[in-house]
């Protein structure tokens, strides 16, 4: 047979070749097959954009038949699950701005006398705008709830109050974002999605780069210790990091006009924890990869569920718990809370503290993984 001919016996030679390749490299085989099932289940089982059992407070200060029906019906609605009784302004601002309710309803004193007089009383609802898309649903729900909770009630000779646009007024206050623009969420949340994706990307290339171009052997026979090798690897990056942010904030500002009502210094200094965090994933997984492929697939193979968990594409709360307990242990939904916090609601440090310390546990356990891996490298 003339050897330019095509063979189908070389073309299964190679075939076999490629699959014993395959096998070997099991790692990028796993990622192979892992990622597709990720993908599969993040968006089958953990993606929801019409969020229900969303935390919400009540401030009662009528304490009738009615507001026992309207919180009846708040209750069989879904959308909202009352998970405490707020006493004064100072709780219900505290609740809204740590993130602990995404709601708070207040029933006002002498609302069932008003009621009954036909005077239309009016509740008011306090919604956290900052993510639109997880309240606009339950907001649409609360409307429809107001006009038709109190028919049960409303018999008789009171059946007349039962008339359209309904026995009480609903007044909704979107705080943090008034106007419920995308872009006041977003633009803030990409800060943290842009650090994720190339604080971890650069890195992870970093020692297998080197182990590929045979630079690894100069530098293990250095006198640097392992920390101090990694330090220095992250230190340039954390710079790279803070020009990142320089621009996007800029752009915020300028662009897109978000409002910033908090410190940027504080941001700026809890951010070195996220960006730290970030880079010693990406350190770690430069350890264990083999060469630069694996690592840019292991990065992949964390960045998915991170964008995909955290509360930057999907409502948060949407989630089932499960999902919940895997992006809370991502550093990037706690950063997402820190930079709307400060950015949209004006938060100091006693607020983000609650999403530092996450980020700072994260950073701990990462960089102690990443420490061990670099001394086997060494042996």
């Amino acid at each position: 047979m003339n050897s330019s001919s095509f063979s189908f016996k070389r073309l299964w030679a190679v075939v076999v070749k490629e699959f014993i390749q395959m096998r070997r490299d099991r790692l990028t085989f796993g990622m192979m097959v892992g990622i597709p099932m990720i993908q599969l289940m993040l968006f089958g089982f953990a993606i929801n954009s019409d969020p229900k059992h969303l935390p919400t407070a009540v401030v009662v200060q009528d304490h009738s038949q009615f507001s026992r029906t309207f919180i009846w019906g708040l209750k069989n609605s879904r959308y909202f699950d009352l998970v405490t009784v707020a006493e004064s302004e100072r709780e219900v601002q505290f609740l809204l701005d740590e993130g602990e309710v995404q709601f708070v309803i207040h029933i006002p004193p002498d609302f069932s006398r008003d009621l009954l007089r036909g005077d239309r009383p009016k509740l008011l609802l306090q919604a956290d705008a900052t993510d639109p898309a997880a309240t606009g649903n339950a907001i649409s729900a609360i409307n429809l709830l107001t006009a038709s909770v109190f028919d049960r009630d409303l018999k008789g000779p009171l059946q007349k109050l039962r008339d359209r646009p309904g026995p009480a007024e609903l007044q909704i206050h979107r705080l943090y974002n008034q106007e419920g623009k995308t872009q006041y969420n977003i633009v803030p949340g990409l800060m943290g999605v842009v650090l994720t994706m190339t604080m971890i990307v650069i890195t992870a290339l970093a020692i297998t780069r080197e182990r590929e171009r045979g630079t690894m052997e100069n530098l293990l026979a250095t006198p640097a210790r392992p920390a101090e090798v990694m330090f220095g690897k992250i230190i340039p990056y954390i710079m790279v990091g803070y020009i990142q942010t320089g621009l996007i904030l800029t752009a915020a500002k300028l662009l897109f006009k978000v409002p910033m009502l908090g410190s940027i210094p504080l941001l700026l200094g809890l951010m070195l924890i996220f960006i730290a965090a970030n880079l010693a994933v990406g350190i770690t997984f430069s350890t264990i990869a083999k060469n630069q492929l694996q690592a840019m697939q292991m990065s992949f193979f964390f960045f998915l569920p991170s964008i995909l968990l955290s509360g930057f594409m999907f409502p948060f709360r949407g989630m089932p718990e499960w999902a919940q307990h895997i992006g809370s242990a991502l550093p990037l939904t706690h950063f997402l809370r820190l930079v709307r916090g400060i950015l949209l609601k004006g938060n100091g440090l006693y607020e983000a503290a609650t999403h530092v310390w996450p980020i700072a546990l994260f950073l701990l356990i990462v960089m102690t993984i990443g420490v061990k891996r670099y001394r086997q490298t060494l042996d």
